[in-house]
């Protein structure tokens, strides 16, 4: 069966390698001084339930039909899943049930079928998902027209990379963003030394993907840094004349916290001093998985959140709510 693209785009810019040169469409770059304040509320706004008894994370908040709907991923001590949620302010929350688990007859295996990103197409929800086995996480797609019934596809839509590649052993967390003709997916990659970046790929009608050769994005911190052991979970969009990307960074003791990088391409990103960590008991330790709305000059972010240091999972996930606000930085002497 013929796929429909995703949004109508010309033919003639169809890409047919794998790999790319290019950049996300240009932007003309704002107050160098540019930056955000993070202010988190003190409670958790999605806590854990039953099929998420041990971590509620990775929300993927979208707005569609008067509503906002939040695809976010629970674990039950043995497989990741998908939820959702749905609500008209962001911060009460109505649970409906896991809507996407992994089918271990699949490629997708027993262990995940979650951290994922959520687009509305006007018609239905779209959703790139991260799959597979542990040691070699891939992105999967499923479409569903009012969230809770999905249609996967059959394989996954992007593949880890070649021999010797920075994405060889696993790409994972993707967020997607559309700009101009495009669909751009930032993903977590992972290479043989286990060594986490960010990339960047695009598409015209999300299923079939060319990963920035050029890639990685983002690079590890310095020693001593917070996100010197690891980089994630990037959340990406358009303000004051620039891209701005929130992302999770792991230090060597596991605390995540969040940092802020900018761009007026897309792909040669500038870190900013900014460093998002947790303020209350229950998410001292973890600060992770953002998803955004701009709203006017303010930015809502959904963002998971947790007690425990550890690598992947019972972090006594819980998911949290802030506003990022916009300042100008002073001038330096």
């Amino acid at each position: 069966m013929k796929r429909a693209p995703l949004w109508a785009v010309p033919l003639l810019l169809a890409g047919c390698g794998r790999y790319a040169d290019f950049t996300l469409p240009p932007l003309a770059g704002g107050d160098a001084a540019a930056s955000y304040t993070w202010q988190a509320n003190a409670a958790p706004v999605l806590g854990r339930g039953d099929w998420d008894s041990h971590d509620v994370l990775n929300p993927s908040v979208v707005a569609a039909s008067g509503k906002l709907f939040n695809l976010y991923s629970g674990f039950d001590g043995r497989s990741w899943r998908t939820g959702l949620a749905t609500s008209s302010d962001g911060l009460a929350w109505q649970k409906a049930g896991m809507v996407v688990a992994p089918d271990p007859q699949t490629w997708e295996g027993s262990y995940i079928a979650a951290n994922g990103a959520a687009l509305w197409d006007g018609r239905e929800f779209w959703y790139w998902y991260q799959a597979g086995a542990r040691e070699r996480p891939r992105i999967g797609l499923a479409r569903s027209p009012d969230g809770l019934v999905w249609r996967k596809e059959p394989g996954p839509v992007l593949e880890t990379g070649p021999r010797g590649a920075w994405d060889e052993r696993g790409v994972a967390d993707p967020y997607v963003i559309r700009a101009g003709p495009y669909l751009y997916i930032f993903y977590l990659g992972q290479d043989r030394a286990h060594r986490q970046r960010l990339g960047v790929a695009r598409s015209l009608d999300g299923f079939t993907w060319e990963k920035l050769r050029s890639n990685p994005i983002l690079e590890l911190g310095s020693d001593g840094a917070f996100d010197e052991n690891g980089l994630g979970e990037p959340a990406v969009w358009r303000a004051r004349g620039f891209y701005w990307m929130l992302y999770t960074g792991r230090d060597r003791g596991e605390v995540r916290r969040m940092g802020l990088a900018r761009s007026t391409d897309g792909v040669h990103w500038q870190k900013l001093p900014a460093v998002f960590a947790g303020s209350q008991n229950w998410d001292a330790k973890v600060v992770c998985d953002p998803t955004v709305l701009v709203s006017g000059a303010e930015v809502r972010v959904w963002f998971g959140g947790g007690d425990q240091a550890r690598p992947d999972e019972n972090l006594n996930g819980q998911i949290g709510y802030a506003v990022l606000r916009p300042i100008t930085l002073p001038a330096r002497p």
